[in-house]
């Protein structure tokens, strides 16, 4: 199922308040997040988690339209607000086990991992990073 990129990101902001550390989660982080939620979704499943594009910026993949809605919090931490959507069980596995992973990195941390990968390093700055090209990348880090 696709679903609302807002309510994905909602759900990450949630998930990481919930965590061990109860972290809040910084625009910065989750926006990488949203980028390996969607690329492992794709790779997975052979459909997007959400709609919205994925740009290729100076610091890592993002979706401009999840970046502005929280720019205003800078580096800080953003609070989840409102009711957390429940994915298709098969997705919410999916969703726990890609953050269980990813979630561990600083947002620093994950800029980095992506500076390295693929989708991002062959998409020049300023445009899409292409569903089939996550896809393709993704599917070589699913086991």
């Amino acid at each position: 199922m696709v679903y609302n990129s807002f309510d994905i990101a909602n759900k990450i902001l949630q998930k990481g308040a919930q965590s061990d550390g109860g972290e809040l989660i910084s625009n910065l982080k989750l926006q990488k997040l949203l980028y390996y939620m969607q690329g492992f979704h794709l790779a997975v499943f052979d459909t997007p988690l959400f709609d919205d594009d994925i740009f290729a910026w100076q610091y890592g993949p993002v979706l401009p339209e999840v970046y502005y809605r929280y720019k205003a919090n800078g580096n800080k931490g953003i609070e989840p607000v409102g009711e957390v959507i429940v994915l298709e069980e098969k997705e919410e596995k999916l969703f726990d086990e890609v953050f269980s992973v990813y979630g561990e990195f600083s947002a620093i941390g994950l800029m980095n991992l992506t500076h390295e990968e693929d989708p991002w390093k062959n998409t020049p700055i300023g445009e899409k990073i292409l569903k089939d090209k996550m896809t393709e990348f993704f599917k070589t880090r699913i086991v």
